[in-house]
């Protein structure tokens, strides 16, 4: 993101506020903490600015042929960018999304307005993801930080197989991971993951896959074969060409790591001091 023209929101809780994209006239930016948490474009909601969330974004395209709706449930609402995406590319949705902040939902439903059908629940999303019948979402999308982590029930064996149990037929979980060198919060995490799913994926900027930086991993996985040749021509088309490891590559990857449960499990690794996760 360039040119971002400050146009302040009185701060929720002292941690949120709302800053112009000045290159995008109905674009704006979610700052929590004053870390860059969400972009959306109310003219363009088509518009993914982030490299993981257009990642995420590949994952929702492909998961099911063009323009055809999906039940899709958002762990991590922020600013409704991925929930705007769906609405934008898939009409007629049906989506829920999950948020522990009921003055963030109350912001956005404010200042964000969006004109789809998206149902925002407020609470804890490990809870409510519990709380949901089986076999209801053909996605889920885990994209949920506190304090620049991702919580450490929102990583374990449990929390796979809670998202596992919602899914329908052979629906996809695309999940946020925040990692850098030796990876081994990234590995754990595909290991955990294919506990409850056979077919698991990595998508990520090359540089990142390799420990070269700290940065942001989408993790795929599904109970049934992934379309990893449409993935790979998505990542690979980027304007931040990424890479997509499965298969043999994602073995050699995971190779020795081990599954964490509710009792092993921790919060993924905070980005170092001026690393922009995005």
């Amino acid at each position: 993101m360039t040119g971002m023209a400050r146009g302040r929101e009185p701060a929720l809780q002292g941690r949120a506020e709302l800053l112009r994209d000045a290159d995008r006239r109905a674009a704006w930016m979610l700052m929590i903490d004053g870390v860059p948490q969400s972009h959306v474009d109310l003219e363009d909601p088509g518009y993914l600015d982030f490299e993981y969330v257009r990642r995420i974004g590949h994952v929702i395209d492909a998961a099911a042929p063009a323009g055809q709706p999906l039940r899709v449930l958002h762990l991590g609402a922020g600013a409704l960018t991925l929930a705007r995406y769906v609405a934008a590319t898939r009409p007629g949705s049906p989506q829920l999304a999950v948020e522990v902040d009921a003055a963030l939902v109350d912001l956005i439903r404010l200042r964000l307005p969006l004109d789809a059908k998206v149902r925002v629940r407020v609470g804890d999303a490990r809870t409510e993801l519990e709380r949901l019948a089986a076999a209801r979402f053909d996605v889920v999308i885990a994209d949920v930080f506190a304090g620049g982590q991702t919580p450490a029930r929102l990583t374990s064996a449990e929390f796979w197989a809670a998202a596992r149990r919602v899914l329908r037929g052979t629906g996809v979980v695309a999940a946020n991971v925040a990692d850098g060198a030796p990876l081994a919060h990234a590995r754990a995490q595909v290991a955990t993951a294919r506990t409850a799913f056979p077919h698991a994926c990595l998508i990520a900027d090359a540089a990142v896959l390799r420990g070269r930086r700290f940065g942001n991993l989408v993790l795929a996985a599904s109970p049934g074969p992934l379309p990893v040749e449409a993935l790979t021509r998505r990542a690979a088309g980027d304007p931040m060409p990424g890479r997509v490891r499965h298969g043999h590559d994602l073995e050699r990857f995971t190779a020795g790591a081990r599954p964490v449960t509710d009792a092993t499990a921790t919060p993924s690794p905070a980005a170092p001091p001026g690393a922009f996760v995005s």
